[in-house]
């Protein structure tokens, strides 16, 4: 397979980290060898990956983060996004004959929320200052990193976007992206670091960057604001969860697309998928089914439940899914997907990280998009993400646009649990790729016992639209049967670089209760690593 990246699962028993770029796993690692826990070498990871993968996370995104305590024996959700500005108006944008949220610019602008989710985390879970977990990012900012291979490439992709303003530049070298094995230096980045380090996220929701922020997005015409900053605080939720075939899988609670990826596995769970064979069609077909169901009551109902209705307790449970499962033909794709009735109630990094007493956190930082909205703020090295690009402008939606809620979100950090133990912590990145992700490595593991670096290694499906993406080395059969039942297949050729074309990218990391043993494997599609000592 071109995707099996003849690569073994890492094991050590002292502490691990797996994310999409070596020199941050190596930053993670290190703050375990400090003393650090699980939360605190997450986040020196998160913060490394804003300097060597800028294009896919920073200072300038959201973040969700899933915490297991060993001492607890519980599972606790963060939630790092941000919300829509005060400002934000549906008339607005429909007054200039608008039907759908810009993807990209000034309107697509939502409070960032990273910085106060690193400290929330820090200080109540983790052991070490924000300052401390900053300092391998800052050196790297200041001092320079070489660059790797598909980062490199994805960087390339996005110069035109990074210098669509000169503020952009900030993140070029001569006005072009910096390309494999190149020395690059972020220095406005690094004071914008700095600064964090030394005033925390008062330093970064209140003065002089957020007016830096403020006042860009303002002068382009968008709607974020000085107080929209200033009023940002993360949430402490109750994770969710379901069961699949003995195994409880963790997820965030909405407005995450997790609850998706449960779904799935619930209507999934109900079909023999181990006897089917790993890459056969019966297989495909059924988990595709699986994840267009979910999708479509995603899109239906996903929303800020602080805001809206969001029927999660029936939307999470067996029941529902029994109602579900029955649309499913096993022979033929169903033509179209109808959202279920119930009643009220996605470019991306992700890390994951245990320590040597068993703690872990499944960490996602992201600012969407490759470069987020393709706003840098002047003088600060800060990419503005483009969450409030997954609004919808129908005022009658649960995820209408609205000032001060937070919009759909695609990224997903997930966690597993076997007997009250911990398990996995694992994620996919990707967009709207991570509940299928999630739902795909969860089989691989659990239907087909396969390891943590194998159950990443093995060929995706992506649902797209209307149409499934399968990857080069499918089987022919496999294709032409997916096509014979009525789904609109494509095969993708190619190395897929950047993320395999859309195929994601992930880290997963499991526990043996018993030996203490650690074992965790890298996504092929990316440049990362899993390390541990």
């Amino acid at each position: 397979m071109f995707f099996n990246s003849r690569r073994s699962t890492v094991h050590a028993t002292n502490g691990m980290v797996a994310t999409s770029q070596p020199l941050a796993a190596m930053a993670g690692l290190r703050i375990l060898m400090a003393g650090g826990n699980a939360v605190d070498a997450a986040v020196a990871t998160a913060a490394t990956l804003n300097v060597v993968e800028p294009m896919s996370t920073g200072v300038g995104g959201d973040l969700f983060a899933l915490i297991w305590k060993a001492k607890r024996k519980d599972v606790v959700a963060l939630n790092g996004s941000g919300r829509a500005p005060m400002a934000a108006s549906i008339e607005e944008l429909r007054s200039q004959g608008r039907t759908r949220m810009p993807a990209l610019g000034h309107y697509s602008v939502s409070v960032p929320g990273t910085v106060h989710g690193w400290e929330v985390l820090l200080e109540s879970e983790g052991t070490m200052s924000l300052a401390d977990a900053l300092e391998p990012a800052i050196d790297y900012a200041e001092r320079g990193f070489p660059v790797t291979d598909i980062i490199a490439y994805q960087w390339q992709q996005q110069e035109d976007k990074l210098g669509a303003f000169p503020s952009g530049q900030e993140l070029l070298t001569n006005g072009r992206a910096p390309r494999e094995g190149e020395m690059m230096q972020l220095p406005t980045l690094a004071k914008t670091l700095r600064t964090v380090a030394e005033g925390g996220s008062e330093g970064f929701y209140n003065g002089p960057i957020a007016r830096a922020m403020a006042n860009f997005v303002q002068e382009q015409g968008g709607w974020l604001s000085e107080e929209d900053l200033a009023s940002h605080h993360s949430d402490w939720d109750e994770a969710i969860m379901t069961d699949y075939r003995g195994v409880t899988c963790w997820e965030c609670p909405p407005n995450g697309q997790g609850i998706i990826a449960l779904e799935a596995l619930n209507i999934a769970e109900g079909f023999d998928i181990g006897s089917m064979g790993e890459q056969s069609a019966d297989r495909y077909h059924h988990l595709i089914e699986a994840t267009r169901l979910g999708f479509a009551d995603g899109f239906r109902y996903l929303a800020d439940p602080r805001c809206a209705d969001v029927p999660t307790e029936m939307w999470a449970s067996k029941a529902y899914a029994d109602g579900r499962r029955s649309l499913i033909d096993s022979n033929a794709a169903m033509r179209t997907v109808p959202y279920g009735k119930m009643l009220a109630g996605a470019d991306t990094v992700y890390i994951s990280v245990i320590d040597g007493d068993g703690n872990a956190c499944s960490l996602i930082n992201s600012v969407f998009t490759n470069f987020g909205s393709g706003l840098v703020a002047p003088g600060t090295g800060i990419v503005l993400h483009n969450r409030a690009s997954l609004f919808e402008l129908d005022p009658e939606h649960p995820n209408a646009l609205a000032g001060g809620k937070r919009p759909f979100h695609t990224i997903i950090p997930a966690m597993a649990t076997r007997d009250g133990e911990l398990w996995l912590s694992y994620g996919v990145m990707g967009g709207f790729m991570q509940p299928q992700g999630h739902l795909q490595v969860i089989s691989n593991m659990v239907d087909f016992g396969m390891d943590s670096q194998s159950a990443l290694d093995a060929l995706r499906f992506q649902i797209a639209g209307d149409s499934v993406w399968l990857e080069g080395d499918v089987s022919n059969d496999v294709a032409m049967e997916l096509h014979r039942r009525g789904h609109r297949v494509n095969v993708m050729h190619g190395p897929g670089r950047g993320g395999a074309g859309g195929m994601g990218g992930g880290q997963v990391v499991s526990r043996d209760p018993e030996s203490g043993v650690l074992s965790g494997g890298s996504e092929p599609r990316k440049d990362g690593a899993a390390v541990g000592w």
